[in-house]
C-alpha cells in the first residue's frame, strides 16, 4: 500500500515475503496492464498476451505447493497480488483467481494424486488455461438445484448440460464442470475440451462490465469423458462452494484494490484541480468524500488482513469469507462513485480508471453471490434462523 492507502500503518504485519510479491505485482501490473487496458476494455478484448505473464509472476497458483508447480505462499501473500492486479483491471485479477481459487484449488483439494500432477504444473505455467464450470442459465443463486448430469457407462461418463457467465469459456483448454451423478451427487468433471465431442462453447459478447474478460457457455450434449476425469474426492455441492470461498476470498482484496486505485486517483486529481483560485482538496465537501473513502477503505484493509490471518491458520468459516466479499464490493462501489464525481467531467474518460472499475464493480456485487444472498448467510450465522427459500 501507498502511504496515501495505508493509514493504520498495515504494511508493519507483512511479512518480508508479503511486500516483496505485493511489489512485484505492483511493478508488473504498472508496467505491462495499466498501458494497453483501456484500449482492451474500450474494445471489448481481451489481453491475451498477459496470460503467459501472469504465470510468470506465480499469478497461476500462488498458494499451491511448489511440488505441483505452485509457489506455496500464504493467503495473506495471494491476498496481497490480488489487491494489485484489479487495481490494474478486473479482467486480470479474474484470470488469476479462475486459475488459481477454483479450478488448481479444485484439483489440488479433490483431486487424484494422478491428476495433480497432470494438470496443475500445466495450469501454473499458463499451458494451459481453465474454467470452471458451475453457474446454469436458470441456476445462479441457487447452484445446487443444477440440471446437468452424468451417467457412469463402463469407464466412460455422458455428461449433459449448460453452464452460463463461465470464464475463459471460450478460451479454456481444460474446465471444472460440476455435475450430478446418478445417485444425485454433484462431483467435479476435468474437461480437455480440445479433446471432447459433442461439446460447444460461444463468446457472451456486448458486455458493459468485465469488458476485458473473456466469458461464456459450455453447452455439453451426450458428450462422452473418461470416467478417470471425475475428481475422486468431490461428493457434494459443498466441494464447489469450498472452491468458490477461495474465490470470494480474491473479490474481498480485489475490491479493495479498486477503492484504494479510486482514491488514490481523486486524491491527486483534488490536488491539482485548481477552481476559484485554490485546489478543490483545500475545500471542505471534497475533504468529506475524501476522509470518508479513507475511512472505508481501512476498515476493509483491516477486515481483508485478519480474514487473511485466519485463512492461514485454517479457522476462516464461509460466514466470514462471505462477509468480507459483500462488504468490500459494496465499499468500493460507493468509493468509485465518489471519486468519479471528485473529478467531474474528467472522471467519466478513458483519460483514468475510475469509470472502467464502476462497471466491473457492477458485475462483482453479483458475482460469486449476490449482495443480497450474501447478506442472508450473515443473517443466517447471526440469527440462526435460514430465510433463504
Amino acid at each position: 500500500m501507498s502511504i496515501s492507502t495505508d493509514y493504520y500503518n498495515i504494511l508493519s504485519h507483512f511479512t518480508d515475503e508479503q511486500i516483496l510479491i505485493r511489489e512485484a505485482t505492483k511493478e508488473w501490473v504498472n508496467k505491462h496492464v495499466r498501458p494497453v487496458i483501456e484500449e482492451y476494455s474500450q474494445k471489448g478484448q481481451t489481453p491475451t498476451h498477459l496470460i503467459k505473464e501472469l504465470a510468470e509472476i506465480g499469478a497461476f497458483g500462488l498458494i499451491i505447493p511448489e511440488k505441483y508447480g505452485g509457489m506455496g505462499t500464504d493467503y495473506i501473500a495471494y491476498g496481497l497480488m490480488m489487491q494489485e492486479l484489479e487495481k490494474g483491471d478486473t479482467s486480470v485479477r479474474v484470470c488469476s483467481s479462475i486459475q488459481t481459487s477454483l479450478v488448481m484449488y479444485s484439483i489440488w483439494k479433490f483431486g487424484s494424486e494422478d491428476q495433480k500432477k497432470r494438470y496443475l504444473p500445466k495450469l501454473a505455467t499458463g499451458e494451459y488455461l481453465a474454467a470452471f464450470g458451475l453457474t446454469e442459465p436458470n441456476h445462479g443463486s441457487n447452484p445446487s438445484a443444477m440440471h446437468s448430469y452424468f451417467k457412469i457407462n463402463d469407464n466412460k461418463i455422458l455428461l449433459n448440460g449448460c453452464k452460463m457467465w463461465i470464464g475463459n469459456a471460450s478460451k479454456a483448454d481444460i474446465a471444472i464442470v460440476w455435475a450430478k451423478n446418478e445417485q444425485n451427487q454433484v462431483q467435479g468433471i476435468i474437461i480437455e475440451t480440445n479433446k471432447i465431442e459433442n461439446f460447444t462453447t460461444s463468446k457472451i459478447e456486448n458486455k458493459w462490465s468485465f469488458r476485458a474478460s473473456n466469458t461464456g457457455e459450455l453447452i455439453f450434449s451426450d458428450t462422452v469423458v473418461s470416467r478417470n476425469q471425475v475428481l475422486e474426492k468431490s461428493n457434494s455441492i459443498k466441494d464447489a462452494y469450498e472452491c468458490l470461498n477461495v474465490g470470494r476470498y480474491a473479490i474481498a482484496w480485489g475490491s479493495l484494490g479498486i477503492a484504494m486505485d479510486c482514491y488514490e486517483t481523486a486524491l491527486q486529481y483534488s490536488k491539482e484541480r485548481i477552481q476559484f483560485n485554490n485546489p478543490i482538496g483545500s475545500y471542505q465537501l471534497i475533504q468529506k468524500k475524501l476522509a470518508e473513502m479513507i475511512t472505508e477503505i481501512t476498515k476493509a484493509q483491516l477486515l481483508c488482513y485478519q480474514l487473511g490471518v485466519l485463512m492461514n491458520e485454517g479457522k476462516a468459516s464461509y460466514q466470514q469469507i462471505s462477509m468480507a466479499k459483500r462488504n468490500n464490493v459494496q465499499m468500493a462501489s460507493q468509493i468509485a462513485r465518489e471519486a468519479r464525481q471528485i473529478l467531474g467531467g474528467m472522471g467519466i474518460t478513458s483519460e483514468y480508471s475510475i469509470m472502467r472499475h464502476m462497471m466491473n464493480l457492477e458485475t462483482l456485487i453479483t458475482y460469486q453471490g449476490t449482495h443480497e444472498m450474501h447478506l442472508l448467510i450473515t443473517g443466517k450465522d447471526v440469527t440462526g434462523f435460514s430465510a433463504f427459500a
